[in-house]
């Protein structure tokens, strides 16, 4: 079978009108540093798209309620290689850490073993992130 996709394109995320909105940009922006790829929409329906790294987040506005946290996707994971900054960035910034960092490995487990550390924290829209590095 021929391979269908290439990659992860974007990560879409729902902020709750314009002060959400704003909240949601300052984390991936001004926190995590993610630079800006493009912007669009209206005051109402405004969107933005930040770069990951090999990924786009995109974040629209506009959504009437907050998403319950979990769902289809329980959490995604953002690349990093300091684990230890972006939870203390996240944490300065009064945001829930939910894992503090921690080494993890999948020995006996994984072929072949892999060791990770990570932690995770609830953004600004009620999303599970995993700050991810591996080791």
């Amino acid at each position: 079978m021929a391979k269908l996709i290439k990659g992860v394109h974007h990560i879409n995320l729902r902020a709750v009108g314009t002060e959400g909105f704003e909240k949601a940009v300052s984390f991936y922006r001004d926190i995590l540093g993610m630079e800006v790829v493009r912007t669009w929409g209206t005051d109402e329906r405004p969107g933005i798209m930040l770069n990951t790294g090999d990924a786009v987040m995109e974040i629209n506005g506009g959504a009437k309620e907050m998403q319950p946290v979990g769902g289809a996707i329980p959490h995604f994971a953002l690349a990093t290689d300091d684990v230890d900054a972006c939870i203390e960035a996240v944490r300065a910034a009064g945001y829930q850490v939910t894992i503090e960092p921690r080494d993890f490995a999948f020995a006996n487990c994984s072929t072949p073993d892999y060791n990770i550390r990570m932690g995770f924290c609830i953004g600004p829209c009620n999303e599970t992130i995993e700050f991810f590095c591996e080791k």
